[in-house]
């Protein structure tokens, strides 16, 4: 298993495919993109599915996420998902995309295995999603969760960021587009992960913002402790449920003690929690021929290593020097 010192055992896998994207959002990247990783680099697909394997087979990962930059770039996705979905035991399977190409994608994917989607939009404007991600792809995310929807990829899940001035004021609009589709919103701060370094805690909207805005419309009774587990959103019933409503509040209010998480990079670098400024090296060792009882054995030693927490509320904090493209969220 993956242990840390702390008593946390990681059975979560988050695997990003690909550090490229095919957005250009504000709060991740600049408008020109970034310099991507060369081919030699990224992971290849039998060696990302050598990796699921292991930490399924012999390391009790039971979650396994694709992630990117945007995962469906990734031309050998849907053969990766089907490999990663034979395996015994089965894992379950998820995708974390910007939607623009899923309406293509969705039912290949649910043919290969994939379990469900979370995909991101942050505006119900198509002027406020230019200006967010510096593209006009609106429609073609709204399209890609209907299909995901058709395809049986549920309970769909959308991620959203709210900026300050910018899209702050759509909490309950977001809300009640997400309630009459039938898809599970989840709001997240704003985090320090852009390639740019300019992250302000002042300009981030926080989960109180957020939840006060929202309860000016519908009436929000939290869930148990119990029933969150280890998910990283609280969730709130909505006007007396069935349907939920979730907030990620990673700076205001983190989660640290609960995670159980291990996340493996495109270029097959271990990072054990989404803020770390170090990484452990599993490319290297697989190019250089060890046997998958040798891999495990570092990748427990990677995990044993976790800090308590993620060290946003130090003084010294610094970001991590790879923006979430790189790292995969």
């Amino acid at each position: 298993m993956l242990l840390d010192t702390y008593g946390r055992i990681a059975t979560d896998l988050r695997v990003s495919l690909t550090d490229r994207c095919n957005l250009r959002c504000t709060y991740c990247m600049p408008e020109e993109g970034l310099q991507w990783l060369g081919k030699p680099e990224l992971l290849t697909d039998d060696e990302i599915v050598r990796l699921v394997r292991i930490a399924v087979t012999l390391l009790g990962v039971e979650d396994v996420r694709f992630t990117g930059g945007e995962p469906l770039l990734r031309p050998g996705l849907v053969g990766i998902v089907e490999r990663c979905a034979a395996l015994e035991p089965r894992p379950r399977l998820s995708l974390t995309t910007n939607g623009v190409g899923l309406e293509r994608t969705a039912a290949a994917l649910r043919a290969a295995g994939l379990n469900r989607v979370n995909v991101s939009l942050d505006t119900l404007r198509p002027e406020v999603f230019q200006e967010l991600t510096r593209r006009k792809r609106h429609h073609d995310v709204l399209r890609g969760l209907e299909a995901a929807r058709e395809a049986g990829l549920t309970p769909v899940k959308v991620n959203s960021v709210l900026m300050r001035g910018v899209n702050d004021d759509e909490a309950p609009d977001l809300l009640a587009w997400a309630l009459a589709q039938g898809y599970e919103l989840r709001f997240i701060e704003q985090m320090p992960l852009d390639a740019q370094h300019g992250w302000q805690r002042s300009d981030m909207v926080t989960a109180e913002e957020i939840l006060a805005s929202l309860a000016t419309k519908f009436a929000l009774t939290p869930e148990s402790g119990e029933a969150r587990g280890h998910a990283p959103a609280e969730r709130w019933l909505v006007d007396g449920g069935p349907a939920r409503v979730g907030v990620i509040a990673s700076v205001t209010r983190p989660f640290c003690r609960a995670c159980d998480r291990t996340r493996l990079t495109a270029d097959g670098q271990i990072r054990n929690c989404l803020f770390a400024r170090e990484e452990s090296d599993l490319r290297g060792a697989l190019r250089s021929g060890a046997s998958d009882e040798e891999i495990a054995t570092l990748w427990k030693a990677a995990m044993w290593g976790k800090k308590a927490g993620s060290g946003l509320d130090d003084p010294a904090f610094l970001q991590p020097d790879r923006p979430m493209s790189a790292i995969g969220g």
